[in-house]
């Protein structure tokens, strides 16, 4: 299947290249008037309508938008769009020369604010918009909601689109529930589409294809060993800088690298090697563009009125009527609609914090306490609880993940337990504190061993996944690489020894695209990843190094099996703080799996290190961040580990460590 643009004129004629699933021949009723270019008919039943109204319709994409349709033996195109303010709606595009006077649109009966038509004749890939004339004489042209395709920017007008694709992720599908469960390793590579490789590396305006794409990044998620890929926000949006966290479209796919197609084969192909694939999704907030869903009708439609409420300072957006029934049906069947048609493994919730908190980025008098007095967002944590209730009854072998900032309880607890029902949490402490430490000049770390443990202290409040992600290397924050202090060499050690921290901790992992191996300036949506960095030892070694690991992460169960468990960790050694050495141990169901690791923090070797472990007295050495390979000295390893009982009785082992310098060594 091509994956040709649509061009950027809005007003030029285009072809449908989808294939058909085969066209529903509805019955006729006897109110439609064929002598007309729209005819009145409509897909909705009363149901449909009382629950689009009530917030509990949740596929409501199946009725919404355009639908390539058979009415009378007439194939034809199927509009609905919701416009409650509008006096007047009428579709408009290449087909009646842009007049929004030829083909009105009828509002749906029962009062729903449903605009409706069949325009027969009328195939798919043509270019269209909705004209809205609001209730004060505003006129508008606007995008379709629920389009699942979009011209590519800077053009904006919704094409007709067929979703009919022939699946061959099978084996995948039936067998995620154990890659994607809380038990499973979870490594994220999160990743910016546009901007990981580009056929030209300085040119912004240059995309590979969703198949490009994926001829090339499936190969290489295949080489570094990561379980899961996280795509930031590929639903269409206008702004690039906006890295597609403005979104103007909820079901499509951005048109810059193809059609919706072309992104379904890319999850296609990452599922037959074993890869998931998880969405960043937006439901907090969305932009202003006249094309998008901002004063839809000529009035806060899908945005709060009262700006306290309905505006977001932090992005200069506008934020979702969380209370409004057709609102929660839009976004929670956006959710749906990804996860049906696209195969989607879990969604990552962008800024819940913001969604939660009526004061969010306000200040005294710039927010109205909730009807209890309180700071938090009623309608939204009703919304959220409801999306997550309904996700995971359709489809248990997903998961939602949420990034959440701050200290509100139960953001991955159960909703029957009063929590808010998401399966894992962003670990943003962990985060700050780890990098906090790391950035510390070694000989200063001793003083601040407490910030590098105090990680589970906490830990299992939340399912968390610990993430290094784009936003950490954006804004002036400085590359993963250049956090680290020291020079050159150091800077590589403390990353190895970092990363090694990271994939031993407990919880799920997510590394952002070129921070496994080494990229030397902040991240940059305009041009591509630092590639040619691979042909220097350092970096590839920093790559084989983040491989490695992920390989130990999956093959190792005492890593992921009790991950989200208190049982699948143990403190061994805290005392040594001056040395700057950390010694804990992960443990799986059976003994045997359990594994020890030890991390020295400042550039000086330790050798024959005594370590007191219970129960287990041989023990080998199964990684080293030191090793030549991963751009280390290569020079400290344990070929054999000595080992000497110190009680006999209680189990209790001696053994002595060669352990490099800002180096870690996981034994077995």
């Amino acid at each position: 299947m091509t994956n040709q643009s649509p061009g950027n004129d809005q007003h030029g004629a285009r072809k449908s290249r989808g294939k058909k699933a085969g066209l529903k021949n509805y019955e006729a009723s006897n109110f439609i008037d064929t002598s007309k270019p729209v005819w009145n008919y409509s897909l909705f039943t009363q149901e449909d309508i009382a629950n689009y109204q009530a917030g509990t319709h949740y596929s409501v994409y199946e009725l919404m938008g355009s639908k390539e349709i058979e009415v009378l033996g007439r194939k034809g195109i199927y509009f609905a769009v919701w416009a409650p303010n509008a006096t007047l709606v009428s579709v408009k595009g290449n087909f009646n020369d842009w007049n929004h006077t030829t083909h009105p649109l009828t509002p749906r009966w029962e009062k729903s604010g449903i605009w409706e038509g069949f325009v027969p004749d009328l195939g798919l890939g043509e270019v269209y918009k909705y004209f809205i004339k609001g209730y004060n004489g505003t006129e508008l042209d606007k995008g379709d909601p629920f389009a699942h395709f979009w011209e590519k920017r800077p053009s904006t007008a919704s094409i007709t689109w067929d979703l009919h694709y022939e699946w061959n992720d099978g084996e995948w599908m039936e067998k995620r529930k154990k890659h994607n469960s809380l038990n499973a390793p979870w490594s994220v590579y999160e990743m910016h589409l546009a901007s990981w490789m580009r056929p030209d590396p300085n040119d912004e305006e240059s995309y590979n294809t969703y198949e490009q794409i994926a001829e090339r990044l499936v190969p290489y998620l295949q080489e570094t060993g990561f379980t899961h890929v996280e795509f930031m926000p590929v639903m269409e949006h206008p702004f690039d800088g906006s890295w597609g966290y403005q979104g103007t479209g909820y079901f499509a796919p951005t048109s810059r690298f193809g059609d919706p197609q072309g992104f379904m084969k890319l999850v296609d192909l990452l599922h037959q090697a074993d890869i998931g694939v998880i969405l960043d999704w937006v439901p907090s907030h969305f932009p202003y563009d006249a094309h998008g869903l901002f004063m839809f009708d000529g009035a806060h439609t899908y945005e709060y009125a009262d700006m306290r409420k309905g505006y977001h300072p932090d992005w200069n957006s506008y934020i979702f009527n969380y209370k409004r029934g057709e609102v929660k049906s839009f976004l929670i069947s956006s959710a749906r609609f990804w996860l049906e048609y696209f195969h989607i493994d879990g969604i990552r919730v962008d800024a819940v914090s913001s969604m939660l908190k009526l004061n969010y980025s306000r200040g005294a008098g710039q927010w109205e306490p909730n009807e209890f007095g309180g700071d938090g967002n009623l309608e939204a944590i009703a919304f959220i609880k409801d999306l997550n209730e309904t996700v995971y009854r359709d489809f248990p072998d997903v998961q939602t993940i949420a990034e959440e900032a701050t200290d509100w309880p139960g953001i991955s607890k159960p909703t029957f337990q009063g929590g808010l029902g998401f399966g894992m949490k962003w670990m943003m402490g962990w985060m700050h504190d780890t990098l906090d430490y790391y950035k510390m000049h070694p000989y200063y770390r001793n003083h601040y061993q407490n910030k590098f443990s105090f990680s589970m202290m906490y830990f299992y409040d939340e399912n968390f996944m610990l993430p290094l992600s784009h936003d950490e290397v954006v804004h002036g924050k400085s590359p993963m690489l250049y956090k680290m202090p020291g020079d050159e060499w150091q800077k590589f050690a403390n990353l190895r020894v970092l990363y090694t921290y990271m994939f031993m901790h407990p919880g799920a992992k997510l590394l952002f695209m070129g921070n496994e191996f080494g990229q030397t300036s902040e991240w940059n949506y305009h041009r591509e990843l630092d590639w040619f960095l691979l042909e220097y030892n350092a970096h590839s070694g920093l790559k084989d190094c983040v491989s490695q690991l992920n390989k130990l992460y999956r093959n190792e169960p005492a890593l992921y099996e009790k991950q989200f468990h208190p049982d699948g960790f143990e403190w061994v050694d805290l005392n040594h703080r001056n040395e700057c050495i950390v010694v804990f141990k992960r443990k799986g169901t059976h003994g045997k799996d359990d594994v020890l690791v030890i991390l020295n923090m400042l550039p000086e070797p330790r050798f024959d290190w005594e370590v007191h472990v219970k129960d287990k007295q041989d023990w080998k050495e199964i990684f080293n961040s030191d090793e030549k390979r991963f751009g280390g000295t290569g020079d400290v390893y344990n070929v054999q580990i000595i080992s000497e009982v110190v009680d006999k009785k209680e189990k209790w082992y001696k053994i002595k460590v060669q352990i490099p310098p800002l180096a870690a060594i996981v034994l077995k």
